[in-house]
């Protein structure tokens, strides 16, 4: 009989008897877990008894047998990286012997960057499970690479070696750049030394990186070529620097403008071209005259090695537009230029670039009155202008506006003789005047108290405003301060001399309150007059105030013609006409005492001696007269009072 025929005699038996001792421990339900652990037929089968199906090996054999079957399977773990063979190519997976029990499968989509990938190429590929549901063999060759690709990153990480990565895609922020088959992070900071808002043009180049940033715990890196650049630009910088002197020649591009100035790139190192730096002329912002990626030549100024700081200067490549000076532009010379600067003082004009004049506000008009020379100029206006003065050496120059015309001064008599009339335009109202325009160059100024004869003003702008026109006469010529005194009430006569039969003390006028305070009041008279009234001259008959706006007879009591001041009084009024009154009542009761005298004189001369009668009468007209007496003597206590 053949070994695979080969039957134990035993085998049967013994199985039997452990489904017997099986059944029968079911049957008991009673019994114990220990009792149903009890040893069974097989437990005690010797299987070396039987000699006759066992090949019998030496001690040598088995150790020689051992080390064939240990190199026949390979022991592998999970997340072991390991080498195989391909063994076949189907459509959709590769298959790999890595010497295990079983060959494994690898997506065919994992070998996209080899496209001539055959049977017999060598692979690394991970293991990702020794055997998964399916009792299959996982291996990824992604995961090997990315393994791989980390441990070479984190090397380069440590070492600060260069390595190549090629751009795959844009993101937010930045870009994905491929290293050792790895997507790292490229952000946009780190992309350039200058500001790069374009990342589009990036993808799918190839370039050097270095990484700066690594997370083992997530496995993320960070990659950046701008290190690579400012390295490089430090060793060019360092260079540069060591050679540096100061009113050296160099060669730059401007790599940014900014309101204070431009910066230049001078090949690895930057200096800053100051705005005053540029040109010889005024400029408001250096884009006027630069533009960015502009080469230029420029001169080194002053530089600084601890700071790696270097000022550049344009203009001084030039001489100096005042060494230069045209001979045209001299002292009475007639010159052209843009307003670049306006002060309170005056105005400043560009003749030539670099070159500037100051236009004095005493030099802007022939006029007297004050100016302001922000109204009268607008930045980057031309003017034409009168050299008045001019020194080359301290680089100044004084120009004049106003002397390009004929001093209207030096024929004021003639067009303006004092007394003449005229109307001006009123330029400007002062708490104290106003002040005219007759013509350009000449005005003057009208005091408050002459605009009006009858009115007195608070403020002139309450009789005039600025723009109107206004009738003036000539009061007064200042040719040396060029000043004109100026009149309006003086174009009629003073009705002051022809009111004051009028307005005589003791005159009695219908008068309208037209402005009260604790003072008294303002009262409007005819014939366009004011009058003041006390507030104790303003009290009426039953007390009470003559009240704002209300109309009441009103006697003057003072009439000043030269202080044009009249006093008024309603108060006195009604008390004067009371006094009347009451001297009225006087002068009849002595009338009547005289008479009644003057009857007892013609009584007493008539008659020689008097009779009983006459006794009577002349008593009675006694006592009459004695009570007349005592009311006047009563009248004349009450007067006192």
């Amino acid at each position: 009989m053949s070994e695979n025929n080969i039957v134990n005699p035993n085998a049967e038996a013994q199985e039997l008897a452990a489904v017997a001792e099986v059944t029968a421990t079911t049957n008991a339900p009673g019994q114990r877990t220990e009792e149903l652990q009890a040893p069974t037929a097989h437990d005690d089968f010797d299987w070396s008894i039987d000699k006759r199906n066992v090949a019998a090996y030496s001690k040598d054999e088995k150790e020689k047998y051992e080390k064939v079957y240990e190199k026949t399977f390979v022991t592998i773990t999970d997340s072991e990286l390991v080498k195989g063979i391909v063994v076949a190519l189907t459509k959709t997976d590769v298959v790999v012997n890595i010497g295990f029990k079983s060959d494994g499968l690898v997506s065919l989509n994992e070998f996209r960057d080899v496209p001539n990938l055959k049977v017999g190429d060598e692979v690394e590929v991970m293991v990702v499970e020794k055997e998964d549901r399916e009792g299959h063999l996982h291996l990824s060759r992604k995961q090997a690479r990315i393994t791989r690709a980390w441990e070479r990153i984190v090397e380069v990480h440590k070492t600060g070696e260069v390595v190549t990565g090629t751009v795959t895609s844009k993101t937010k922020g930045g870009l994905i750049v491929d290293v050792f088959g790895m997507e790292t992070f490229l952000p946009g900071s780190q992309i350039d030394v200058k500001p790069v808002t374009d990342y589009d043009q990036f993808v799918n180049k190839t370039m050097e990186f270095k990484v700066v940033k690594i997370n083992d715990a997530i496995k993320n890196a960070v990659v950046s070529h701008k290190a690579l650049i400012e390295s490089d630009i430090e060793a060019q910088r360092a260079e540069i620097i060591s050679k540096l002197e100061k009113g050296q020649v160099l060669e730059g591009t401007i790599k940014n403008i900014t309101d204070f100035g431009a910066f230049m790139d001078l090949g690895g190192l930057d200096g800053l071209l100051y705005i005053t730096d540029i040109s010889w002329g005024r400029i408001s912002h250096p884009s006027e005259v630069l533009k960015l990626d502009q080469k230029l030549q420029v001169v080194v100024l002053d530089f600084d090695d601890g700071k790696k700081r270097i000022s550049l200067g344009l203009k001084q490549l030039t001489p100096h537009p005042w060494d230069v000076l045209p001979e045209a532009i001299h002292e009475g010379a007639i010159v052209k230029g843009k307003v670049v600067n306006i002060e309170d003082y005056g105005a400043f004009l560009e003749v030539l670039p670099g070159v500037e004049g100051l236009v004095h506000v005493s030099e802007i008009t022939w006029a007297n009155t004050p100016i302001n020379a922000k109204e009268f100029f607008k930045l980057n206006d031309e003017h034409q202008a009168k050299v008045v003065t001019l020194d080359k050496a301290a680089r100044k120059m004084s120009l004049s506006i106003k002397q390009l015309s004929e001093d209207p001064w030096s024929t004021i008599e003639t067009k303006f003789p004092q007394g003449s009339k005229h109307t001006g335009l009123v330029k400007n109202i002062t708490p104290y005047g106003v002040f005219v325009e007759l013509a350009i160059g000449i005005g003057g100024m009208i005091h408050i108290s002459d605009l009006s004869w009858l009115k007195r003003f608070n403020h002139p702008s309450e009789y005039t405003k600025v723009g109107q026109n206004i009738e003036i006469v000539i009061l007064g010529i200042d040719k040396e301060n060029r000043k004109l005194q100026l009149g309006h009430k003086q174009l009629e006569e003073d009705p002051w001399n022809t009111l004051e039969q009028t307005f005589a003390i003791g005159a009695i006028h219908e008068g309208t309150v037209v402005r009260k305070d604790d003072k008294g009041a303002l009262v409007q008279l005819p014939y366009g007059l004011e009058g003041f009234a006390p507030n104790r001259h303003l009290f009426k008959e039953d007390g009470k105030q003559v009240g704002a706006d209300e109309t009441a007879q009103f006697m003057v009591i003072e009439f000043d013609r030269n202080e044009k001041r009249i006093v008024l009084s309603h108060t006195r009024i009604w008390e004067q006409a009371k006094n009347d009154e009451k001297e009225a009542a006087k002068k009849e009761a002595r009338t009547d005492a005289d008479n009644a005298r003057k009857a007892v004189k013609n009584i007493q001369s008539k008659v020689e001696k008097p009779t009983l009668g006459d006794l009577g009468a002349l008593a009675g007209i006694k006592e009459k007269l004695q009570q007349e007496e005592k009311g006047n003597a009563a009248g004349g206590e009450e007067k006192k009072q």
